[in-house]
């Protein structure tokens, strides 16, 4: 990608910046059994630690246009960047409060930052804003793998504690938030668009609904994984660390798919066989944990991030092929993250108090597999042929 002399900073600080995006996230799971024991947390109240950060993505989706509109795009971000930067600091503080306060306060700043990272990329790079998205994504992808390899090993090093793996992702947010200081302070202008108006007819349009059900629903099983697989191996044996590295594994493998799937699904004709191989990645995985989950454990965590890396990129390209106008493409990824994420946080706390009360992983996973049916059906309507139609719908319903 060539950039101009005054861009090129504005790129790697947006890229810093999607750095940061999952590092609060991914950094639990791997630490989430010393977490759980340091403060004597409750299965339940696990459960909902690790669900409580996308339920706020689904909740707080809406809240970054109408920042980037109050203080333009720039602004808001820094406002993000600070906010992140409290709830990581908040978060390692002494008692299960501060861990539950400051987890809510750093997802809010990631869900904003999730709906300005796209419109940023889109006024800053106009010619390139299709590599910016992809760049921004790996990176985003790359924080995830970077969280779940790096957490223990920097924990042991540091104090044999969680808090000191967790709380060096806190200090990169502090340097990303400098990083980015310089570039707020020229903005001129102001998002004129205000935030994103989510009618009726895009609510009525069964199409919309179908790609936001696989959209929540492969959410779902992505944070399901991020938190619980390295719990999952943890328990047949696996030291911290290597359970961790397993799921860095999955994501590493997350990131080459990720930047091929848009290019290829939105040049071909068809989507269908893109949807029945994440479908088909998944179900092989789920049932190879199930059935002999250590051997071998590397292949099933490959598989696995084979479908998950396709999964997210082929639910942005919908957004894109599903609309006629930018105005239905704005609505369509409002309803599609709101109502999505609120789908997916449902899964950690589900996946986490199935275990509880079964004391076994076995009916997770076979509750993993069973959503995988309503998923493919939901994927194939999404691949067919056809647009939202909001125009038709709203002269159907005057």
């Amino acid at each position: 990608m060539r950039l101009t002399r005054g861009s090129a900073p504005l790129a790697v600080a947006v890229i810093v910046v999607a750095l940061n995006l999952r590092l609060v996230i991914a950094s639990l799971g791997p630490e989430l059994d010393r977490v759980r024991s340091g403060l004597g947390l409750s299965s339940g109240a696990t459960s909902v630690l690790t669900a409580l950060p996308v339920f706020v993505f689904g909740i707080l989706a809406l809240a970054g246009p109408w920042l980037s509109h109050r203080l333009g795009l720039r602004r808001a971000m820094l406002v993000v960047l600070l906010v992140l930067l409290a709830g990581s600091l908040l978060r390692i503080g002494p008692s299960g409060f501060t861990l539950f306060a400051g987890t809510l306060i750093a997802a809010a700043g990631i869900a904003v930052a999730n709906v300005l990272m796209p419109v940023i990329a889109r006024r800053e790079f106009p010619a390139k804003t299709g590599l910016m998205l992809g760049m921004s994504t790996a990176a985003t992808l790359a924080s995830v793998a970077l969280a779940a390899g790096l957490t223990v090993p920097i924990s042991n090093a540091l104090d044999s504690s969680w808090r000191g793996g967790m709380g060096i992702w806190a200090a990169f947010s502090g340097l990303t938030l400098l990083l980015w200081l310089p570039l707020a302070r020229h903005e001129h202008v102001r998002d004129e668009g205000g935030a994103p108006h989510l009618s009726r007819e895009m609510l009525r349009s069964p199409l919309a609904w179908m790609i936001t059900l696989f959209f929540g629903l492969q959410s779902l099983n992505v944070y399901v994984v991020v938190n619980w697989l390295p719990s999952i191996y943890r328990d047949h044996g696996y030291s911290h660390s290597a359970a961790g590295g397993l799921l860095a594994l999955n994501v590493l493998v997350q990131l080459p798919v990720a930047v091929v799937v848009p290019s290829l699904a939105s040049r071909s004709r068809r989507q269908h066989p893109f949807v029945v191989g994440v479908i088909a990645c998944s179900a092989i995985a789920f049932l190879g944990m199930l059935l002999s989950p250590t051997r071998p454990a590397a292949l099933w965590v490959i598989v696995l991030g084979l479908g998950q890396g396709a999964a997210f990129p082929l639910c942005l390209s919908f957004l894109v092929l599903r609309a006629r106008t930018h105005a239905e493409t704005a609505q369509l990824s409002t309803m599609m993250q709101s109502i999505g994420y609120l789908i997916a946080g449902i899964g950690p706390l589900v996946f986490g108090a199935l275990h509880a009360a079964t004391s076994s992983w076995r009916g997770p996973l076979i509750f993993l597999l069973s959503l995988l049916g309503p998923q493919l059906i939901v994927g194939l309507r999404s691949a067919s042929p056809g647009f939202v139609e909001i125009d038709a719908i709203k002269k159907a319903t005057a």
